[in-house]
């Protein structure tokens, strides 16, 4: 229950005012988070795209050359790099590139296709984490946009209009008493005024 007293009325315009300043803050953080998630969400998908070629591509003459050589201990990765990008006050990873184990095959016995087929499994790997790091980004912007939408709801659907109502009321009052202190005034300079002398 709020007071209603001169001092209350000052401390909840006082908020009022700090609550209209905040508001406008986190409309354009809510706003540049959703336009990062789209953008974030088209590279995902342009990623995506790619690597679907790719394994179009690979798997027809992969199909036709595959001798049953298995690819994978020449394409063995070392460590996905990444760096740390801020969005809107939000730390995210940024894919940097994919290291690989520097392992030689024999290009003497192995056919010739296979330099082609692990260089393929490569790009298919870092795809991957690629992907897994936008995943990851995606999360966290989808996390904080949450947070921000409950923050910017909280202060337009509650905060500002409880604050406002609060203001009224408060005002409302005050007038009332400072109506009764005019009226309680002149009915006692009236008494005052018919007191026989």
């Amino acid at each position: 229950m709020v007071k209603l007293t001169k001092n209350e009325l000052k401390k909840q315009k006082d908020s009022l005012k700090r609550f209209e300043r905040y508001l406008p803050t986190l409309q354009l953080k809510k706003q540049q988070l959703q336009m990062v998630i789209r953008q974030v969400e088209q590279q995902f998908d342009a990623i995506k795209r790619e690597r679907d070629q790719l394994q179009r591509d690979t798997k027809t003459w992969i199909g036709v050359f595959n001798d049953g050589i298995d690819l994978s201990p020449y394409a063995e990765t070392e460590q996905i790099r990444t760096s740390v990008g801020n969005i809107a006050g939000i730390d995210i990873p940024v894919f940097e590139e994919l290291r690989f184990t520097d392992t030689r095959w024999d290009i003497i016995t192995l056919p010739p296709w296979v330099d082609r087929g692990v260089q393929a499994l490569r790009e298919m790997l870092e795809y991957e984490a690629q992907l897994k790091i936008l995943r990851e980004q995606l999360r966290l912007l989808g996390n904080e946009l949450r947070t921000t939408t409950q923050r910017v709801n909280l202060f337009e659907k509650v905060k500002i209009p409880e604050t406002r109502e609060n203001i009224r009321m408060i005002q409302i009052y005050l007038g009332d008493q400072q109506t009764a202190a005019v009226v309680r005034g002149k009915i006692a300079k009236r008494n005052l005024v018919k007191a026989p002398r």
